[in-house]
């Protein structure tokens, strides 16, 4: 497997290419790309450029809306709705961050849950952006059904994932944007691209047994047991049944029609610490827990003990400066002119042919 490196902005302008030539109006295939781009420069290649061909045969397929009729409606002086219409996920959830943050702005707290949406992606720059307002964001998205409950054998809830970010005096955030399984699907995915096996605590087989091959992943396992499925439980509930959408194994599969709208729910929450401390006390001592961190002794193999979103950050800023791994495979589908090589319509939940 061949890896290049390419700076960022050429990432970010072939992901906008590519979606727009799908068929995605130009704005909302920035707003993909800025989260692709995003991702990879972080270093999650799992949510980055791996995902253009899958969002670009759905798009081409009328899976995605191409104009969709995206509509905010205020439901509470705190509360509203942002119905997604099946559009692209990156952008609906982009556009009710800002509701969000408007509402906390206003009131002290903006809760806003996101009907009837496309997959929308990495989740930390959702909350990034409440953080860089002064503000705490978390975000939570229902999946597909991938991972097995605790003692059960078939797939119910999705990979669930939960996302928070915090201001920190004078430094990048504090953010963290994780599964609620031990590894998110979009890993297998990316050790299937790079042709890597996978640890064997990440998934199981078909029979329930613990595989390394990406190739026969039948179920992803929730992190430390029953406490990863009561988590995957509580971000379903949050993210689907609040907003009247399927929930568990009734959400629909990423690969199953990729003619067919998602239906997906996502909730952002946004809290103003100003109403309830003063901000600027609230961001130094960040600061401060974030120092005392850095400073404490580390274990036998690690540098240093750092925060969350403290590794992601210094990836980013030296992605900036020093280009981008990404797989020849997939920049040469970048470069292409096809839109899509019809690789993942009919799919199981793991994208493999049915």
């Amino acid at each position: 497997m061949e890896i290049i490196t390419i700076q960022y902005a050429e990432l970010h302008q072939l992901i906008k290419n590519k979606i727009t030539k799908a068929g995605l109006l130009e704005e909302h295939a920035e707003k993909v790309a800025d989260n692709l781009a995003y991702a990879d420069a972080s270093a999650i290649h799992s949510h980055g450029a791996v995902r253009v061909e899958y969002y670009s045969e759905r798009i081409a397929k009328g899976g995605i809306t191409h104009r969709p009729d995206f509509r905010f409606e205020q439901t509470g002086t705190s509360t509203g709705v942002f119905h997604g219409d099946n559009g692209v996920g990156h952008a609906a959830a982009d556009y009710a961050m800002d509701e969000a943050i408007r509402l906390a702005k206003e009131t002290g707290i903006g809760v806003v849950g996101i009907s009837r949406m496309s997959h929308s992606g990495v989740l930390a720059p959702f909350v990034e952006r409440a953080a860089q307002n002064d503000l705490v964001g978390i975000s939570v998205c229902q999946s597909d059904p991938m991972a097995v409950p605790f003692g059960g054998s078939e797939p119910f809830f999705g990979t669930n994932p939960i996302a928070f970010a915090a201001p920190v005096l004078d430094k990048a955030p504090i953010i963290f944007d994780m599964a609620t399984t031990v590894q998110a699907w979009g890993k297998v995915l990316d050790a299937r691209a790079k042709n890597q096996q996978i640890p064997d605590t990440w998934a199981v087989d078909v029979d329930g047994n613990p595989t390394t091959d990406p190739h026969q992943v039948n179920a992803l396992l929730p992190i430390a047991g029953p406490k990863g499925y009561g988590l995957m439980l509580m971000v379903d509930i949050l993210s689907g049944s609040m907003l009247g959408l399927p929930f568990g194994k009734h959400v629909t599969s990423m690969y199953e029609d990729l003619s067919a709208g998602r239906e997906l729910g996502q909730l952002h929450i946004v809290i103003d610490p100003a109403k309830f401390t003063d901000v600027n006390t609230f961001k130094k001592n960040l600061a401060q827990m974030t120092e005392e961190l850095n400073s404490q002794k580390p274990q036998e193999g690690f540098k240093q003990v750092l925060y969350p979103g403290q590794r992601a950050n210094g990836t980013r800023k030296n992605s900036m400066e020093n280009g981008i791994p990404v797989v020849r495979e997939i920049y040469d589908y970048l470069v292409s002119d096809d839109v899509h090589y019809n690789n993942y319509d009919h799919g199981n939940a793991f994208a493999s042919k049915k």
